[in-house]
């Protein structure tokens, strides 16, 4: 009994961990696709932590903004709302506005 709940644990840390890095990877292909740095939005967000390896390694799979499918504001804030990444939906926010407020928007929200 205590082997299947250590088993069924560790499949849900996996999950999760699998998870991270999908909304990560969909965090860092939106900030290709609009000419931003992930890792400096990120420091912005969360300026007390290190370097993530983690986004380092899905701005490594990220594609160029030719080649990628259009990531709409809504869902990248909903998937970072997801994971409660409020810190960093809060900076993409900011960052969406400034896109707004330019002019060179197109309403995606």
């Amino acid at each position: 009994m205590n082997q299947d709940r250590k088993k069924t644990e560790e499949k849900i840390v996996e999950s999760y961990q699998r998870d991270e890095g999908m909304m990560i990877l969909v965090f860092a292909q939106w900030c290709v696709n609009h000419g931003l740095d992930a890792h400096e939005l990120y420091r912005r967000a969360y300026p007390a932590q290190t370097e993530n390896a983690l986004l380092q390694q899905m701005v490594e799979l990220s594609v160029p903004k030719e080649e990628a499918e259009e990531i709409p504001d809504h869902t990248l804030l909903g998937v970072l709302s997801l994971f409660g990444n409020d810190d960093l939906a809060f900076v993409v926010q900011e960052e969406i506005e400034k896109r707004s407020s330019s002019g060179s928007a197109t309403r995606e929200t």
